[in-house]
């Protein structure tokens, strides 16, 4: 089950970065800071042990976040991750 969640999560992140790479390519911006702070939080939640929901509250919310970031709302971006960083961390 666990490398079931994993490999989905794993499937979707690769699913976003091509829509990362078509956002850039249409001029939106998705700054390195962005991508770092992304790509941790993705592993932070598939290593964790919260329950299935908050792992898909947590993955909508970094949806959420990424928007920001093709926005060019780099700091509130890195606010959001930050958040979810700690909601992790915190259960």
């Amino acid at each position: 089950m666990r490398k079931t969640l994993v490999g989905c999560f794993v499937g979707a992140l690769a699913i976003c970065i091509g829509n990362v790479t078509d956002g850039l390519a249409a001029g939106g911006t998705f700054t390195r800071g962005c991508a770092a702070r992304d790509m941790q939080i993705m592993m932070m939640i598939e290593t964790s042990e919260i329950s299935p929901q908050d792992k898909i509250d947590a993955v909508r919310t970094i949806m959420h976040a990424r928007i920001m970031c093709f926005e060019g709302q780099v700091l509130d971006a890195l606010a959001v991750y930050d958040n979810i960083a700690h909601s992790i961390a915190a259960n």
